[in-house]
């Protein structure tokens, strides 16, 4: 098995650790009740989605 031939300084290790950071999330409005939502995904608040410019009820959602 392979073994590191020298120690890596804290400097290094803090520099390759600083690239593991969260993204905040892309979010869209709804074209049919504007509320936000992540894109290409079915609408949790009125259950539709866009196909070919028309938005369409993919989920029934009752109040």
């Amino acid at each position: 098995m392979a073994n590191p031939k020298r120690k890596w300084s804290k400097a290094r290790t803090g520099m390759r650790r600083s690239q593991w950071k969260l993204s905040a999330p892309n979010l869209v409005e709804c074209p049919q009740c504007h509320s936000l939502k992540m894109p290409h995904r079915v609408c949790k608040d009125c259950g539709h989605y866009v196909v070919d410019g028309k938005a369409k009820e993919i989920i029934k959602i009752e109040d």
